[in-house]
């Protein structure tokens, strides 16, 4: 692209570039997405194809696999556009290479088209954001940005400065294990004491029956025998008392394991990912979320300010002294092989950063 302050970091893998200022700006705005996708489905030899003008009908991904819009009605707001899908068998991987597409059409834009007046603009682009290590090696000098935003939302339209507060629980469960035939009053089966642990979890603060800010625990999964069992957890919670709650929540729940099979039956490490990034966004930064929402407006685009239901690198980069809201990228169905892309979306959400740019 004719880029020249590029800088790529080999041992870590992030990628850095910055496009200097033609206006008179003394701002530097920056743009990131992640290149990593998610480990919950394959995104090995991925073979997408666009549909061509959507009739708003069932699409086939590959035989017996179907989109349909019964299940996921979203996608009848994009009858009549071309819609980026999969073939069924890995997910799609615009969570977030389309953020990175978008990131650097709008580059390419701005280097091939000296004349559009911007601000200083960094970009980067991360490794493992999927299993919250995005931001672990991010060089903050090498970015040089005073404030930034994520492109890793969902929907058009979609602007997000609150995250979960998060945390992952290991459980770690010691069983005793005696031939079957002479069980009785000695075996402790590490793997029925796993379900009874799961089965104390409130039923309906898990993710299938929570919306919006309702905070829940996920079971991740569960490996193991009668020997020895493991499960691992994720917390999550808008609330941070909330937050705090569930935690202990789950030590409590240990305790009382541990006072029914014995001492050391059941061990528990808990560990905080990220926190809620409001906490560094609002009040003072919410100029960025005003800029994104009036550029937005003058493209035709209905903002929609919304808690994510998960986090981003910017939460973590918030935190470290880097405000930084999210944005979309167009996506949905994250995460699975019914993932889908509308190519207008990433073609608006081009003209947007662009006009980002221009604000900054």
């Amino acid at each position: 692209m004719g880029i020249n302050q590029v800088e790529y970091d080999k041992e870590k893998c992030y990628v850095y570039a910055h496009i200097p200022a033609n206006n008179k700006s003394k701002k530097t705005l920056g743009f990131i997405s992640h290149m990593d996708t998610s480990p919950e489905a394959s995104g090995e030899n991925v073979n997408p194809k666009i549909v061509k003008n959507y009739n708003g009908g069932d699409i086939e991904l590959s035989k017996g696999i179907i989109l349909s819009p019964e299940i996921y009605p979203e996608i009848l707001d994009y009858k009549g556009q071309d819609i980026i899908v999969t073939d069924g068998k890995t997910l799609l991987g615009a969570d977030d290479k389309a953020g990175i597409a978008e990131i650097m059409t709008m580059m390419n834009t701005f280097m091939q088209s000296p004349y559009i007046k911007h601000g200083a603009i960094s970009i980067a682009f991360t490794p493992d954001e999927e299993i919250g290590a995005g931001t672990d090696n991010f060089n903050l000098e090498t970015f040089g940005a005073d404030y930034a935003y994520t492109v890793d939302g969902g929907a058009i339209g979609e602007v997000e400065y609150e995250t979960f507060n998060a945390a992952s629980v290991e459980i770690e469960i010691y069983g005793v294990n005696v031939h079957t035939g002479e069980a009785k009053n000695k075996m402790k089966n590490a793997a029925r004491i796993a379900i009874e642990f799961d089965g104390i979890i409130p039923q309906w603060e898990r993710p299938e029956h929570t919306q919006g800010r309702e905070g829940f625990f996920h079971l991740l999964n569960m490996n193991g025998t009668a020997e020895y069992t493991k499960l691992n957890y994720l917390i999550r919670d808008h609330d941070y008392n909330k937050f705090l709650q569930k935690k202990d929540f789950i030590r409590k729940t240990a305790e009382m394991i541990n006072f029914k099979y014995g001492m050391n039956t059941i061990k528990v490490k808990i560990q905080d990912t990220y926190y809620n990034m409001k906490e560094k966004i609002y009040p003072d930064y919410m100029f960025l979320v005003d800029n994104v929402c009036d550029c937005m407006k003058e493209l035709g685009i209905t903002p929609k300010i919304q808690p994510i239901r998960g986090g981003t690198d910017g939460a973590s980069l918030s935190f470290k002294g880097l405000p930084c809201p999210n944005i979309c990228t167009g996506g949905h169905n994250y995460h699975g092989k019914y993932e889908y892309c509308p190519v207008q979306s990433m073609e608006k959400i081009v003209q947007l950063l662009i006009k980002l740019a221009q604000y900054s």
